[in-house]
């Protein structure tokens, strides 16, 4: 008897994740199980953890699944364009690639940083710039809210907590965007952003102020300006594009979804809910690179071989039939998807209350200064990014009764 041949390894790429990736993990899972073999950009080899309780095994061992990139067994196969370094980088100095007490050293750094921001002026610069960026078209009667709005605003109240100037805004905007989407643009958009913060880091050294940078410049744990430069840029990527698209997506959800019709004409009770249910169904992250095996072990039925990539589905993970039973009911106060990451190099909580401020905040002043507004094209026409790692609308466009500038 010919024994069935195994499922080839699904290609990390392509329009499904565009138009039906909620369709494709279930399609890997019912092939291939909570464990994935999947081919990067050069047929690079890796897993997709898929499952929810699998992927909190591998986030909670450090030890076993490590961060230290160095142990990846086919760095010999990736060129130096390779377009998923800026994403998956070799020796990086950066909090990502840091491990043990000196990872915890630097979270600390960081998240001390983001502490002191002060919750009132945070909101306070958020409003601004939203009600700023609502000005440019408000009187216009329609508008890309993605284009024109989302994917602005996260990085205009960034810096400023970080302490760039206002004009820096758009550069910083188009660097991170090609340097996430891990493109063509990729390389040249981490030059870019590294070249910012380097001379970010050289003003702030001669000049200290109430920001973040500063902050982190003054800490104790004496780390090189390299080190505070590289967990800068993570910061900054980390931060921009996925609260842009929290933002996007929940807008796009409360004007597509009638169960959430009343925040759109009056209510506000809703908003976190719609975020939430982003988080768990649409999230903006949607995989992660990623954990190094660092020995042979099993996982999910896989035999995973030392020096192995595995990459951290967390929508998948969120989706699980397992532990979601039943998918089409609302997510409510349930805080314990993935969205955020999970065991020590989770996002830190002031980092995700920073997010989580600017995003609802930028959803309530669209709420408030456009309160009839709707989506000028049909739902089904609206397009995401092509893109495995994270899910954000291309454009949102709507519609508007026009009104005046604050």
């Amino acid at each position: 008897m010919t024994p069935t041949p195994a499922p080839a390894p699904v290609p990390l790429n392509g329009p499904r994740f565009q138009t039906e990736p909620g369709e494709l993990y279930r399609e890997m899972r019912r092939e291939h199980g909570s464990v994935v073999p999947v081919v990067l950009d050069g047929d690079i080899p890796a897993w997709l953890v898929l499952g929810y309780r699998e992927l909190h095994q591998v986030t909670g061992d450090p030890q076993l699944f490590s961060r230290d990139s160095d142990l990846w067994s086919q760095w010999d196969r990736i060129p130096d364009d390779w377009p998923l370094l800026p994403m998956i980088g070799r020796k990086q100095p950066s909090i990502l690639y840091t491990v043990g007490e000196r990872h915890r050293e630097r979270a600390a750094m960081i998240s001390n940083a983001l502490e002191a921001v002060d919750p009132f002026e945070l909101r306070s610069q958020a409003e601004k710039f939203a009600d700023e960026l609502i000005d440019a078209v408000c009187a216009k009667g329609e508008t890309d809210i993605v284009g024109d709005y989302a994917a602005l605003l996260p990085v205009r109240v960034l810096a400023t907590l970080y302490g760039f100037a206002d004009e820096q805004g758009p550069g910083l905007v188009t660097a991170l965007n090609d340097m996430i989407n891990g493109r063509e643009g990729a390389l040249a958009g981490q030059q870019h952003l590294a070249a910012s913060m380097a001379q970010l880091l050289a003003d702030r050294k001669e000049t200290p102020a109430n920001d973040v940078v500063s902050r982190m410049l003054a800490d104790p744990s004496g780390f090189s300006d390299e080190e505070i430069a590289q967990d800068l840029m993570v910061m900054m990527a980390a931060g921009h594009q996925p609260t842009a698209d929290w933002i996007g997506n929940s807008l796009r959800l409360m004007l597509t979804d009638e169960r959430f019709a009343a925040s759109l004409f009056g209510g506000r009770h809703s908003v976190a809910e719609a975020m939430n249910e982003v988080l768990w169904e649409d999230t903006p992250t949607q995989n992660v690179a990623g954990r190094w095996a660092s020995r042979h072990t099993q996982l999910g039925g896989r035999r995973v071989r030392a020096g192995d990539l595995l990459l951290l589905g967390l929508q998948g993970a969120n989706s699980d039939p397992q532990v979601r039973t039943d998918s089409s009911a609302l997510t409510g106060g349930n805080n314990a998807h993935f969205s955020f990451g999970h065991g020590e190099h989770r996002c830190p909580f002031p980092a995700q209350e920073v997010a989580e401020v600017i995003a609802r905040t930028g959803i309530e002043v669209v709420l408030d200064r456009l309160p009839d507004i709707d989506l000028a094209v049909p739902a089904e026409s609206l397009a995401r990014r092509p893109s495995p790692w994270l899910r954000g609308l291309t454009e949102l466009p709507v519609r508007f009764t026009p009104v005046p500038v604050l």
